[in-house]
């Protein structure tokens, strides 16, 4: 990571620094960050208004948000978790997600129109925060807790940077402090906080949730950030597309390749040929085109938008409208979305929320 691209990673830092020494730093960063080119020759984003989801969020889409939400709230558990089965209920990221969902639609702690359910949900949460820092709930332990770890950070770092709770603050710190100390030697991160390997897709759930965590004030070492980019990137298949892991199932995915572009655009890398290649592989893959209902059909198309939001109008535009068609045409009556193989119902109608609230830009984390 150059310097240039840390001040990136940290936001508000720059507008910290007195504007009479702003060019010093400038150059300064581009001198040690070994950039050859200057900073007004960073490809450009389309911010219109277009581009921030006037048009996208058509009504059929807001109608098909208006009914899974009302579906969420209604299978809410009384303890403010939600999720369901065996495998599933009372789960830490399951309920971090429909929180999330909530939190799209405008929503906040105690306010809004589901602000008692995103309340619920912190409250859960925050109940499930071990002294370690560790978010997990005994009453519902998959195979891979990391990821519910990673997915509840990653939603009280979006509350706290609304809310600016201290209750929260304190539970948040210690749970970015799990997630630093679980890194391995690799960069990555794995299903448990104790495991010597690394998987990308565990990975991402970390990188999104310490990039979270820094948007609102809380310190991650840009040593951290750099074994993480340095993992991720080596994960990458010449196809463009990335690997589970390094030492084995070495073919590219279209999930794990969307979650692989989405690590990286969290940990500060915007442009080169990692994200290129990225951006490649996946359109290739577009809604309705290659690409159909698998095993974790929500998780690649929760990744994969915010790839395509991040990459800017040519990207945007053509995977939004598929996929934005795809869930308004899959929805179910009951006003949910049916889940894949890999898990429950809440979890297919929170993802498909989000997915298509993402141009609403009203979480910060997936803010452009």
């Amino acid at each position: 990571m150059t310097a240039l691209q840390y001040l990136r990673f940290q936001p508000g830092l720059f507008t910290r620094i007195p504007v009479s020494v702003r060019g010093l730093v400038l150059a300064l960063t581009l001198i040690l960050g070994g950039a050859v080119q200057p900073v007004a020759a960073q490809p450009e984003i389309n911010r219109s208004i277009d581009a921030q989801g006037k048009r996208y969020y058509t009504p059929p889409a807001r109608l098909a948000v208006e009914r899974g939400l009302q579906y969420l709230a209604e299978r809410q558990h009384p303890d403010g978790s939600f999720g369901s089965g065996s495998t599933f209920k009372n789960n830490v990221a399951i309920t971090a997600l429909c929180g999330m969902a909530f939190l799209g639609d405008g929503n906040t702690p105690g306010r809004g129109k589901y602000g008692v359910q995103v309340q619920k949900a912190v409250d859960f949460i925050l109940a499930s925060c071990k002294p370690s820092g560790y978010i997990i709930s005994p009453d519902s332990i998959s195979h891979g807790p990391m990821y519910g770890h990673g997915f509840a950070t990653l939603f009280l770092a979006e509350v706290y940077g609304m809310t600016r709770s201290k209750d929260v603050r304190v539970k948040l710190e210690k749970a970015v402090e799990l997630i630093v100390k679980s890194q391995n030697s690799k960069g990555g991160w794995r299903y448990t906080p104790e495991s010597k390997d690394a998987d990308l897709s565990v990975t991402v759930c970390q990188i999104m949730a310490l990039r979270a965590a820094r948007n609102c004030g809380i310190f991650i070492s840009k040593e951290v950030i750099d074994r993480c980019i340095d993992y991720v990137k080596k994960s990458q298949n010449p196809d463009g597309g990335f690997r589970y892991q390094l030492v084995r199932q070495a073919e590219s995915e279209f999930p794990r390749s969307a979650a692989g572009v989405v690590a990286l655009y969290s940990a500060g890398i915007y442009e080169g040929p990692e994200i290129e290649n990225g951006l490649t592989y996946l359109m290739g893959r577009l809604p309705n085109q290659r690409y159909f209902r698998g095993s974790h059909y929500y998780y690649g198309q929760y990744y994969a938008v915010q790839a395509m939001w991040q990459a800017g109008q040519q990207y945007w535009d053509t995977w939004y409208t598929a996929i934005r068609e795809e869930l308004v045409a899959g929805q179910m009556a009951s006003g949910s979305w049916r889940p894949d193989s890999s898990n429950c119902v809440e979890y297919s109608t929170a993802m498909s929320c989000i997915v298509l609230q993402i141009p609403r830009n009203n979480i910060p984390i997936f803010q452009r």
